[in-house]
């Protein structure tokens, strides 16, 4: 893997930047973890287009450099093998965000439309426009097939409470990347004190996704 993405070159994360340079093996490292985090988080993550157009030109580039390699080498169907690999992380982590959309969209449309300015968006301007069509062809069709045929004070539906929210009480596996200390995972309640741990680096939990939700975020623990 190491000779396939090292003829690629360093890539940056954002055009024109020279502080965020990253190898080639560093971007497909974080496309691994945006792909797994996004694969087990029962909501749906922030959108990594930045990420996803910096894989694509590497693929661009790997593919190109493929091209040079003397028919017959054996290099050539290692690195076919991995440009396939890292298409299929690639399709993953796009079909999980689709998914998603597609599972909770009033409430995906909801949150984008609430976040303060200067937040990060949940959505590229792709899955958003995506939203929103399959919004307004859900209301149609609910409209056309069921909800004219009803009576009149029947004919109307709230998007936000027909279709459930995420389960942010789901447990999920995580491994910690950095150290965290006083970590709330159970409040205090009539029945139990609040439940207080620390998660060392490189150790592996079952946790409660809404108590790491904000770890997540900040990329200190990864879900495995």
């Amino acid at each position: 893997m190491a000779d396939v993405l090292s003829d690629a070159g360093d890539v940056s994360g954002e055009e024109g930047s020279q502080e965020d340079v990253m190898t080639p093996a560093e971007l497909i490292s974080k496309l691994q973890e945006a792909w797994l985090n996004e694969k087990f988080a029962p909501e749906l993550l922030e959108n990594k287009s930045e990420l996803v157009e910096c894989v694509m030109e590497q693929l661009t580039h790997m593919e190109e450099n493929l091209q040079r390699v003397r028919k017959g080498d054996v290099k050539a169907s290692v690195h076919r093998m991995e440009i396939d690999r890292i298409r299929f992380v690639l399709s993953s982590y796009l079909r999980s965000r689709l998914q998603k959309i597609e599972k909770f969209f009033p409430h995906v449309l909801e949150k984008e439309k609430s976040r303060a300015d200067g937040d990060p968006s949940f959505l590229s301007p792709e899955e958003f426009a995506f939203a929103k069509e399959y919004l307004a062809n859900t209301e149609v069709y609910l409209r056309t097939v069921a909800l004219k045929h009803m009576p009149p004070n029947l004919q109307s539906i709230d998007m936000l409470k027909a279709v459930p929210e995420p389960c942010l009480d789901s447990f999920v596996f995580l491994r910690v990347k950095e150290t965290q200390e006083n970590i709330l995972v159970e409040p205090e309640t009539d029945e139990q004190k609040e439940y207080v741990v620390d998660l060392d680096e490189g150790s592996q939990h079952l946790m409660r996704y809404r108590t790491i939700a904000p770890l997540v975020a900040s990329g200190a623990v990864q879900l495995i």
